[in-house]
């Protein structure tokens, strides 16, 4: 399974759910964004485990992505994640930072079976996890991996697409494994640990356009538990008071069809992935405007005014409304993967994304789901953040 058959399902609503089943890690990078500790947060393993048992071959992820925190601190758990989800269809993804190859020897046991068992193993590399883990290091376990036939991607973070560290390192992956690991390169997020030292100026307020936001499609499962509309670190930690609008549910009270059928149907969430939440703010919004600092800051605040939610439950229910709705979907599925890169990541490097694969993209992926939870034009092929996803 190939990085690029993951990020090109990416706009589908429900074609893959976010695990991220513990906050502890080992490291202590210092732009974390979720600032884990060895002894941070943690519940029970059988929360999650209990969760992906209610996936069946009927109603199921079309992929599960497992991170953390250090995901590979709980290898049983990933490994019966994964086994589970295999044996209704689904395929899986685990994103590490690679702790236990600190001190070099050989892959330990329950590490190696858990990795074994997921379709893709993805690595963390930057600055930072360089200070704690060697470049040299994570090289030597991706080439064990890749030697046993796993398909293996980097994450890397950096601070722009001027940054002399990620230039130096894209070019040293592709040397050393000949344009056979695809990178999913990403800039570093103000959030975290990386809140202390790192600012973001906002953008400029400009005339107010539709701008779909395509990562609220997938359900994200935070390390207790709660399962949210959006990934960003600050609603997951609780920094920011979780918005009514993107909350869906907790896996200790709630299946997999229930989830999934809260993420395609919510009106405020189906609205922010067809329009974004300024424009919803500015159409919707008893102000008039959406007099907040960003993007992610005016969803956030979407709620809190009546007349938005009240604005588009009444557009909700109208057929053109779902035609919209729909149009924007295909429209982002036939973007394709290196579109969603350049959005999301460091448009420079979107294409190292592509890397490894063979032939041409997979085949357009159906943007209507069946009740059975797959994708009704599946790709042609068979078969993303530590602590963050892609």
């Amino acid at each position: 399974m190939h990085l690029m058959e993951i990020l090109r399902y990416r706009p589908v609503p429900a074609a893959a759910v976010f695990f991220g089943i513990t906050r502890r890690c080992p490291l202590h990078c210092k732009h974390c964004s979720t600032s884990s500790l060895l002894d941070s947060e943690e519940y029970p393993e059988q929360l999650f485990r209990g969760f992906a048992e209610t996936f069946t071959a009927e109603n199921r992820p079309e992929f599960v992505l497992m991170s953390g925190g250090e995901a590979l601190l709980r290898p049983r758990l990933v490994q019966d994640i994964a086994e589970l989800s295999r044996s209704v269809g689904a395929r899986t993804h685990v994103l590490s930072g690679l702790y236990f190859a600190q001190h070099g020897g050989r892959i330990p046991p329950a590490v190696k079976r858990a990795i074994d068992a997921v379709d893709h193993f993805s690595a963390s590399l930057d600055v930072f996890h360089e200070e704690e883990v060697p470049r040299a290091a994570v090289f030597r376990v991706l080439k064990e991996l890749m030697a046993e036939g796993k398909n293996v991607s980097l994450q890397l973070t950096g601070t722009g697409p001027g940054d002399p560290y990620l230039a130096d390192l894209t070019a040293e992956v592709r040397r050393v494994f000949d344009d056979q690991v695809p990178m999913l390169v990403a800039p570093v997020s103000p959030h975290g640990r990386a809140d202390a030292w790192l600012k973001q100026a906002p953008l400029p307020q400009g005339e107010i356009s539709p701008a779909p936001c395509a990562v609220s499609a997938w359900p994200v499962i935070g390390f207790n538990g709660q399962v949210t509309a959006c990934g960003n670190q600050d609603v997951m930690d609780g920094k920011v008071p979780l918005p009514a609008h993107l909350y869906l549910g907790h896996i200790a009270k709630d299946d997999w069809p229930t989830i999934r059928e809260r993420a395609i149907g919510s009106p405020m969430v189906r609205a922010i992935r067809a329009t974004g939440p300024e424009y919803l703010m500015e159409r919707h919004g008893s102000a008039g405007g959406c007099g907040t600092e960003g993007y992610c800051q005016t969803c956030w605040v979407l709620s809190k005014d009546p007349a938005v939610p009240a604005g588009v439950r009444r557009l909700s229910v109208e057929p053109t409304t779902r035609l919209v709705e729909e149009r924007t979907e295909e429209l982002l599925v036939e973007a394709g993967a290196v579109s969603f890169a350049q959005q999301y990541g460091i448009t420079e490097y979107a294409e190292l994304i592509t890397l490894g694969l063979s032939g041409t993209e997979p085949a357009g992926v159906g943007s209507r789901w069946g009740a059975g939870g797959t994708a009704r034009s599946a790709v042609g092929t068979a078969g993303s953040t530590a602590g963050s996803t892609p």
